[in-house]
């Protein structure tokens, strides 16, 4: 009885330690960062605009999470494999469940969100103290107590959010390295590519689900249930919006930690997939010899790192493969962190849609493209040179699709003072902004103030003072300006709160860009695959771990962190205008020159993946003259080689037989 519930044990604790077991359980953590990950890009704007700071600090806060990578990456690539990689992979998604409640911390130690604006609904003001009056006297405008300017400056809540990133990064470090070094040293050959499709499919389907939570929280407005919503003078669409980024970040910092939990149950080692029972013990039993080696020769576990490290930077391949990474990580990191910023911007959509349209154009197509590489990889059996030449030609097909960006483009709003003149017409952003007119120039206007409204003749004004309004009616945002002096109609012309409508045309506009933007995700992630298994086999086995990481490495240093800074602060040199603080200061952008924004987020990408097939070119021309590590003999000469050996050693007993007993003959009969 005994026996039998030993083998009952032992056969539920063999198939518990199948490759598939772990295979789903990093799927889930790759869904888990890449959720947290994605949700972290959408929020970013909602960040800017919650600690009223510029789109370059931003950047900074968005790169802090490679920080946290890279302070790691390397070793835990290396002395990852020496130690307990599924325990080191749980550790990791529980701390990034950390790094994501510090994140929404600062909402739970900050005030109430407040944001600028000339209209009034608290009762402070009178009545008509933010429109047009002869001889009035302006009560709306930065303050100039010094103890309300140092206690907003100096809030730096928006840390909290940094360090929390920086955790995250950290927690990070293990799941791909580890992951993906786990996956090849115990999965076939044949089927590691669609194992790592099915990986990078669980990273794609944590941005939808990281997207879809954004636009949802995006949507909320961040002091839901402690302010009144009706009387909030601003919608989603207006660019002083604030949105819940604390609630996700719960979310995910929940998610993580439960992804965290199977990898404490998961073996140290697997058996190699594909062997039998009996190949299977004898696996096991030379994996614990192995293991009992390892621990007999634990003082020399680093001797190794140098030649491993040296014979990497001698690899011409792998290291055109880091070139071609780096500088293609610097386009898509600044297109993916930005582009809601750029859909609220070019195409007048709010943050909240502009997030919702990202996931549900651009993941799913994605998707489908991992997982058709991965099939293709497996089906058709593709050497690593056909994989390297697939992934070039495909890459520069969605390269010369992506020039197709420019042309589906929308002017900028027309605002008065900003972008157009009082009678309508398009003015020189750079000439200096006239935001003052004869029909408001006796209105004491506030003249840094971002409040804008729309007016009946399609011109839209930075304040309803600066429209030249002189009453109201309603209150909150259905708020209706009557009388206005500078909206040239005849009869009794009004205004309504924000910005006017860039009209169907840029609709249309906005739906061929993600159409093609789907189109492309497809053609690039159908590559993605191939390339990825050009990085695996161009290194041999035991420099594999270590291989991923300092290609991750170098990705982060050279790419994840100065990329954000350096394309947020040339976003910021196309705002036209600033939101103010209290104290005068210039905080969050509130209106941009749509035109050189888009220069700048498509122009540079551009230019930066057009630089990358040079070194992918050369990559080529090497994978011809070069056998690469990873590319195995043919199926034949291994079984030759076996046969010749053998007959080589029953030569040589034969050939030993005889003479030992001519030799005992002769000490016989002498």
């Amino acid at each position: 009885m005994g026996e039998s519930e030993k083998r009952i044990e032992t056969h539920r604790i063999r198939c518990l330690s199948k490759i598939k077991m772990f295979l789903l359980a990093i799927t889930c953590a790759y869904v888990s960062k890449t959720l947290s990950g994605s949700y972290m890009n959408s929020m970013l704007t909602q960040i800017e605009r919650q600690f009223n700071i510029p789109t370059s600090l931003v950047g900074f806060i968005n790169g802090s999470f490679e920080i946290g990578n890279l302070l790691l990456i390397i070793f835990v690539s290396y002395f990852g494999t020496k130690l307990h990689r599924p325990i080191v992979i749980g550790v990791g998604c529980a701390v990034m469940g950390l790094g994501c409640f510090l994140e929404a911390l600062p909402h739970f130690l900050m005030d109430r969100y407040e944001y600028e604006s000339t209209v009034s609904v608290s009762g402070n003001l009178s009545a008509n103290s933010f429109l047009c009056t002869d001889n009035g006297t302006q009560t709306v405008g930065p303050t100039h107590d010094p103890s309300e300017c140092v206690k907003e400056v100096h809030s730096f809540m928006w840390v909290y959010v940094l360090v929390g990133n920086i955790i995250r990064g950290v927690g990070e470090t293990p799941i791909m390295p580890l992951g993906i070094s786990y996956i090849e040293d115990f999965a076939k050959s044949e089927n590691s590519p669609l194992y790592i499709g099915f990986i990078e499919t669980g990273a794609v389907l944590g941005p939808l689900i990281g997207l879809l939570l954004a636009s949802f929280c995006a949507n909320v407005y961040v002091d839901t249930g402690s302010v009144n919503t009706d009387d909030l003078t601003i919608t989603p669409t207006d660019t002083r919006w604030v949105g819940a980024w604390w609630f996700g970040f719960l979310i995910c910092a929940g998610v993580n930690v439960l992804t965290a939990i199977p990898f404490f149950f998961l073996p140290k080692t697997l058996p190699k997939e594909g062997l039998e029972d009996s190949a299977d013990s004898i696996q096991n039993h030379k994996e614990e010899k192995q293991t009992e080696v390892i621990k007999k020769e634990k003082p020399g576990i680093t001797k190794d790192f140098l030649p491993f490290m040296k014979s990497l930077l001698c690899n011409p391949i792998y290291m055109l493969f880091i070139v071609i990474s780096v500088i293609q990580f610097n386009a898509f990191v600044n297109m993916f962190s930005f582009m809601p910023k750029y859909m609220e911007q070019q195409y007048g959509k709010s943050t909240s849609e502009a997030i919702f349209l990202i996931g549900i154009y651009n993941l799913p197509p994605i998707c489908f493209g991992y997982i058709a590489g991965g099939l293709l990889m497996k089906k058709f059996k593709i050497t690593v040179k056909q994989a390297a030449h697939i992934g070039f030609w495909l890459a520069l097909l969605e390269y010369l699709l992506y020039y197709l960006c420019f042309r589906m483009t929308c002017d900028n709003s027309s605002v008065a003072g900003l972008t157009t003149s009082y009678e309508g017409i398009p003015k020189d952003l750079y000439a200096g902004n006239n935001i003052f007119a004869d029909c408001n120039k006796d209105c004491n206007c506030p003249a840094t103030i971002w409040d804008p409204v729309c007016g009946d003749n399609g011109l839209s004004y930075m304040s309803a003072c600066l429209a030249g309004c002189e009453s109201s009616i309603g209150t909150g945002i259905n708020m209706v300006f009557k009388n206005c002096s500078c909206i040239q109609l005849p009869g009794n012309s009004s205004a309504v709160l924000g910005l006017c409508d860039k009209g169907p045309a840029c609709s249309a506009m906005l739906q061929y860009f993600l159409i093609l933007s789907a189109t492309s995700s497809f053609i690039y992630s159908l590559a993605a695959i191939p390339g990825y298994m050009v990085l695996l086999r161009c290194i041999s086995s035991e420099e594999k771990s270590l291989g991923v990481g300092v290609h991750a490495f170098c990705t982060r240093v050279f790419a994840g962190i100065p990329a954000p800074i350096y394309f947020g602060a040339l976003i910021d040199s196309t705002c036209l205008q600033w939101g103010t603080l209290k104290c005068g200061e210039p905080g969050a952008c509130r209106f941009y020159d749509s035109i050189s924004f888009r220069h700048i987020y498509l122009g540079l990408p551009a230019a930066l993946r057009g630089i990358s097939f040079i070194p992918a070119a050369c990559l080529l021309f090497l994978l011809k003259k070069r056998r690469l590590p990873g590319e195995d003999a043919p199926p034949g000469t291994e079984l030759a080689e076996t046969k010749v050996t053998e007959k080589a050693n029953e030569c040589k007993d034969v050939q030993q037989r005889p003479k030992s007993l001519d030799e005992e003959e002769f000490k016989s009969k002498l």
